[in-house]
C-alpha cells in the first residue's frame, strides 16, 4: 500500500518516531517519482508517495 504524501520526509520521520523503521529512505526517480517505504512495528511495509 501507499499513501500519497506531500513531503515524503517529514512522514518517514513521524513513522520513526512512532517506532517504524525505514526500509527504503526516500528516493527520487527523476520525472516519475519521489518515494520511500517503512515497516510499522509489526513489520507491515507502507509506502509514502509524494504527490
Amino acid at each position: 500500500m501507499y499513501a500519497q504524501v506531500d513531503d515524503p520526509q517529514a512522514y518517514l520521520d513521524k513513522a520513526v518516531a512512532l517506532g517504524g523503521k525505514v526500509v527504503m529512505g526516500v528516493t527520487v526517480i527523476p520525472d516519475m517519482v519521489t518515494m520511500a517505504l517503512f515497516a510499522d512495528p509489526d513489520g507491515d511495509v507502507t509506502g509514502l508517495v509524494k504527490g
